[in-house]
This record gives C-alpha cells, sequence and structure tokens, in this order.
C-alpha cells in the first residue's frame, strides 16, 4: 500500500492534472501559435527524451533477458494483437456512448507499446524476472515505432479517411528512433556521467510529457472541446479504461498460468503485457496527427489508462512480492 500511496501523492500525475485544467481555462496560453509557443520547441523536447532513454538503457541486460522467448511472444502478442483485438470487440458497445475522436483514442491507446520505466520496476517490486521486463518493454517501444502507425493507419482507413503511414513511420523514426539508437551507442560513454543527475533526466522527460498534455488539451478545448462534450464523457472514458485494464490483466495472468511459465515470468507477463506508454504515447500522437483540433480526446483514454494502470498493478505488485515472502 505503500507504493499505492506513493503513485496518488505522485507530483507527475497531479501536474497532468493540473495540465488539463489550466488548458480548459486558459487554451491561448499552449495552444499552436499561443504565447507559449510550445508547438515550436516540442520536437526538441521529444527527441532529448528518447535520447536519454537510449542512454540509460543498459546492453548487458536487453541480452540477458533475451532467451525467453515464449515469454516475449506472448508480451508482445498482448501488446500488438489482442489489444487491438479487445477493442473491436467492445467497439459495438463503445460506438453507442463515445463521440468518434474520442472512439479513435481508445483504438489509439490500445496500437501503443508498453512502457519502460513502470513495467520494469514495478517488476522489480514484484520479485519478477527484471531483465526479461527491460528487453520486452525496450522491444515492445521499438516495435511500436512501426506497428503503432500501421494499426492506427488501417482503423483510420476503415472510417474513410487517411493517415500517410510511409511519412508518418518516417516521421516517428526521426523523432524518436534515431535520438534513442544514438542513446543506445553513447550509453557506456554518457550513463557514468549522467547517472549522478539521474532525478533530473527523469523530471526532464515527465516535464516534456506533462507539457506536450498541455498543448494538446490546449488546441481541443480551444476548438471547443468542453463546449461539445460534457463532462460525463470524462467519466465514460475512466470507465471504458478500467474495463480494458480489468480484461487484460485478467487475460494475461491467465495465459501466463495456462502455459505454466515461472512466478517470475508470470510477473512479467502481466506487467509488461497490459502496461501501454504515455511517455512514448502522446508525442507519437502529436506526430501522427499533428495539430487535429481532436487530439486532446486522442491522448484523454491514454493518460486516464496511465494512471489508473500504475496505481492497480502498484497495489498488485506488493500482492506478488507479498506471495514470494511465504514458506
Amino acid at each position: 500500500m505503500n507504493i499505492l500511496k506513493g503513485l496518488l501523492n505522485d507530483w507527475f500525475l497531479r501536474s497532468l492534472l493540473i495540465a488539463v485544467i489550466i488548458a480548459s481555462f486558459m487554451p491561448d496560453l499552449g495552444k499552436t501559435g499561443g504565447w507559449l509557443h510550445i508547438d515550436a520547441i516540442a520536437n526538441y523536447g521529444i527527441a532529448l527524451v528518447f535520447f536519454l532513454h537510449g542512454v540509460g538503457i543498459p546492453g548487458e541486460q536487453l541480452k540477458a533477458g533475451f532467451g525467453k522467448w515464449r515469454l516475449h511472444l506472448v508480451v508482445q502478442l498482448f501488446t500488438f494483437a489482442i489489444f487491438p483485438l479487445l477493442f473491436l470487440i467492445l467497439r459495438p458497445g463503445l460506438e453507442m456512448l463515445l463521440p468518434p475522436i474520442l472512439l479513435l483514442g481508445f483504438f489509439y491507446l490500445c496500437a501503443l507499446p508498453s512502457t519502460i520505466t513502470s513495467s520494469v520496476a514495478l517488476t522489480g517490486v514484484a520479485g519478477g524476472n527484471v531483465p526479461a521486463a527491460i528487453f520486452n518493454a525496450t522491444a515492445s517501444s521499438l516495435l511500436g515505432i512501426f506497428l503503432t502507425p500501421l494499426l492506427v493507419s488501417l482503423m483510420v482507413a476503415t472510417s474513410g479517411a487517411s493517415l500517410p503511414f510511409r511519412d508518418a513511420m518516417l516521421d516517428i523514426a526521426t523523432l524518436l528512433l534515431l535520438p534513442f539508437i544514438l542513446g543506445q551507442l553513447l550509453h557506456r560513454r554518457l550513463w557514468p556521467r549522467l547517472l549522478p543527475y539521474r532525478t533530473y533526466t527523469s523530471l526532464f522527460d515527465r516535464g516534456v510529457v506533462v507539457m506536450l498534455v498541455f498543448a494538446s488539451f490546449s488546441d481541443s478545448v480551444a476548438a471547443g472541446l468542453w463546449r461539445d462534450y460534457g463532462a460525463g464523457l470524462l467519466l465514460l472514458t475512466l470507465a471504458g479504461v478500467a474495463l480494458l485494464l480489468a480484461i487484460v490483466l485478467a487475460l494475461t495472468t491467465w495465459t501466463a498460468r495456462l502455459l505454466r511459465f515461472a512466478p517470475e515470468d508470470e510477473i512479467v507477463a502481466v506487467f509488461c503485457g497490459s502496461k501501454k506508454t504515455l511517455a512514448a504515447g502522446v508525442p507519437m500522437a502529436k506526430v501522427l496527427f499533428g495539430a487535429h483540433p481532436g487530439l486532446g480526446l486522442i491522448v484523454l483514454p491514454v493518460i486516464f489508462y496511465h494512471q489508473l494502470q500504475l496505481m492497480v498493478c502498484a497495489a498488485l505488485a506488493q500482492r506478488y512480492a507479498q506471495r514470494h515472502k511465504r514458506p
């Protein structure tokens, strides 16, 4: 419960909420072309964040987790196949309750890769296979650079619209993948120097995400987000992501036990297979959808899912850890 309490008091989660509130009342601050000109500096912040991610991931730990191929297959299938399939199953019900742009946001959530930091951290707390978690979370992030735009472009095409998949993938690879690879290449040289400042690099990472959320909601509010949709939409979104998370946690646990994974590998399957990244999700949405007036609604399910997955998985991690302590 200490971790859960800490998450509820996390400045990052509070900052996301404050960013949405300020954007709701003062959208001219953060909107495209607004007073703060966030759109002019956002790409530099995104590239630097992924460069720091590359610097911070040790290649040796990636290699150490490589051998568990069945586990890796389960995690990646859940991330990029089961999640989208669940959306298609739930879609008829969601269509009756949600506007089309928010429906796209739910699919975008389902198409995203797993998160790195919290997956690995909570796997460690629960007593899971940390090298396998590092490998899966990193592999998911790299695969997502190609698979997320592909899945979203296919989804958009079914609605009669189009998304320039090749251009989107090239932009995402340039903005996310190249800085990450460069960071990996410079890991040995830079990581010892950056390690004492890890707290500050983490602050910068999260600060960029808050900035992008603020800009996205500013654009959406300026385009009439709260004028056209009531506050009840927030409750529907929260209920939708809660249902999705509950289903995925149950399915990952059941699958791991059906395949008779060791307990430490089950933890990886549950935590890595159920997570979705906010840190990459918001920057990727900005690249994929540009200055779309509904961008705030598109990323809304990602924001809610991120907060909910942290709180629920923190409680699960404590339960796994207590189970390991029993004789």
